[in-house]
C-alpha cells in the first residue's frame, strides 16, 4: 500500500468519531408505512430518495453507534464486538461520502444504489455476530442483573435501528435499482399495498410443519379463523411488509410446535395450534393458541430476553440445517418487528394447559409509523450503572423467623 493510501486511510479511521458526533446530534426521521407507499407508488423520484437517504442513514446509524460506545468494555473487547463496529464505521463513512455529491448525477445515483446494496449485504450477519458476542461475553465474565439489564436495552434498540436502515435501504434499491420482482409486481418495495394476511399465516404454517416433521417426524395441524368487522366473509387485507409479518408467524409456529410435539410425545393426536385473525377499526389482531403445556408466569418475560432460551444452545459448526430453536433470539426480534410500526407481540400462558401469543398491528397504513431510537440523555441514563437497593422486597422462598412464631405472609 502506498503512502498516501495508509495517509488517507488513517485520517478516515480518525474522522469517524467526529462523524458520529456530527450526526447522532440530529433524531432520526420516522416515516409512515402511507408515506413509504405514497412515494413509492405515484412520486418515486430518486433524486428526492437519495438526498433523504444520505443523511437520514447516517443519523440512524450515528444514534446506535453512540450508544454501543456505552457497552461494557469486556463486551466491546470481544472479537465479535470489533468486528460488527468496524462494519458500522465503514458504512456510516461510505454514506457520509455521497453528502457533497451532485444529486443531478445520475452516475452518482447509481452509484448511490450499489452502495446501499453493498452496506446491506455487509450487515447481514449483524444479528448473528452480536449474538455471538454477547454469548462469548456471558460465558467468559457472567452476567450481573444491572448489565443484563442494560444489554437487554440496547438490544432492542440496536436490533430496531438495523430493522429501520434494512427497511430504508430495501425499499429504495428494490424500487429504483431496475429489477422489479416478478412474484410480487404489485409490491411497493417490500411493502404490499394489499397484504392478504391468512395467506402469510398460511406460508408460516406450512414452512414451520416441514421443519417440524423433519425433527419430530410429526407435526400438529393448523384450524385457522378469521373476523373482518367490514364484513365477515370479506377477506382481511392490510399495508404492511410480508416478510416482517411471516418472521413472527414462523416463530411463533415453531415454538407451538416444538412444545406441542413434546408435550404429546406419548399421544396418537396432536392436538392443532389454533389461529384467529381479526380486522378491526383500529388493530389487526392474531391470535395464536397451543396446547403445549404453557410456561409459568415468572418465565413469561425471560422468554423475551436475549441472554435467555429454552432450546440447546446452536452448534456454530452446523449451519447445513436450520435449528428449530436456537439462540433464543426469535421472539424479542419477532417482538421488535411487530413494535416497528406501532404493534406489539405478547404471550398469556396457562401453565400445565397452553400458551396463546398474539400480534398486534396497526389496521391503517397512517397509524403505521415506524418507532426509532433515539440517542439523548434519556437513553444515557439506562447506561449509567446503578447501585440502589430495589425498591420492592424481593421475595423468599423461606418464610421468616421471629422468635418461636413463623411468619409467612
Amino acid at each position: 500500500m502506498k503512502f498516501a493510501q495508509i495517509m488517507l486511510k488513517n485520517s478516515s479511521k480518525l474522522n469517524i468519531p467526529k462523524q458520529v458526533d456530527r450526526f447522532s446530534k440530529f433524531s432520526p426521521s420516522p416515516l409512515s408505512m402511507k408515506q413509504f407507499i405514497d412515494f413509492g407508488s405515484a412520486n418515486a423520484c430518486e433524486k428526492t430518495s437519495f438526498m433523504f437517504l444520505r443523511q437520514e442513514l447516517p443519523v440512524r446509524l450515528a444514534n446506535i453507534m453512540k450508544e454501543i460506545d456505552f457497552l461494557p468494555d469486556k463486551l466491546l473487547g470481544t472479537p465479535s464486538l470489533k468486528l460488527l463496529q468496524s462494519w458500522y464505521a465503514q458504512s456510516l463513512m461510505e454514506l457520509v461520502d455521497f453528502l457533497e455529491k451532485d444529486p443531478d448525477d445520475k452516475k452518482i445515483l447509481t452509484k448511490f444504489t450499489e452502495t446501499l446494496i453493498n452496506v446491506r449485504n455487509r450487515h447481514n450477519n449483524v444479528v448473528p455476530t452480536m449474538a455471538q458476542g454477547v454469548l462469548e461475553y456471558k460465558e467468559a465474565f457472567g452476567v450481573d442483573p444491572v448489565t443484563n439489564q442494560n444489554v437487554q436495552y440496547f438490544l432492542d434498540r440496536f436490533y430496531m435501528s438495523r430493522i429501520s436502515t434494512r427497511m430504508l435501504m430495501n425499499q429504495h434499491t428494490l424500487i429504483f435499482d431496475g429489477s422489479t420482482n416478478p412474484a410480487h409486481p404489485k409490491h411497493i418495495g417490500s411493502i404490499d399495498p394489499n397484504c392478504d394476511v391468512v395467506e402469510v399465516v398460511r406460508d408460516a404454517y406450512e414452512s414451520s410443519k416441514m421443519l417440524c416433521d423433519q425433527y419430530y417426524l410429526t407435526s400438529p395441524e393448523v384450524e385457522i379463523k378469521q373476523v373482518n368487522i367490514k364484513g365477515p366473509s370479506d377477506p382481511i387485507h392490510i399495508v404492511y411488509v410480508p416478510s416482517h409479518l411471516y418472521h413472527m408467524l414462523f416463530e411463533l409456529f415453531k415454538n407451538a410446535m416444538r412444545a406441542t410435539v413434546e408435550t404429546h410425545e406419548t399421544s396418537l393426536h396432536l392436538p392443532p395450534i389454533k389461529v384467529r385473525v381479526s380486522l378491526g377499526t383500529e388493530d389487526l389482531t392474531i391470535k395464536m393458541s397451543d396446547r403445549g403445556s404453557g410456561v409459568p408466569l415468572r418465565k413469561i418475560e425471560r422468554l423475551f430476553s436475549y441472554m435467555y432460551s429454552t432450546a440447546p444452545s446452536p452448534v456454530a459448526e452446523d449451519t447445513r440445517n436450520a435449528p428449530l430453536a436456537g439462540f433464543g433470539y426469535g421472539l424479542p426480534i419477532s417482538r421488535l418487528y411487530a413494535k416497528y410500526f406501532q404493534g406489539d407481540l405478547q404471550l398469556y400462558s396457562m401453565e400445565g394447559y397452553g400458551t396463546s401469543a398474539v400480534i398486534y398491528l396497526k389496521a391503517l397504513s397512517t397509524e403505521s409509523i415506524e418507532r426509532l431510537p433515539v440517542f439523548n440523555k434519556s437513553a444515557l441514563r439506562h447506561y449509567q450503572t446503578s447501585t440502589e437497593a430495589d425498591d420492592w422486597c424481593i421475595p423468599s422462598s423461606e418464610p421468616k423467623k421471629l422468635g418461636k412464631y413463623e411468619f409467612s405472609v
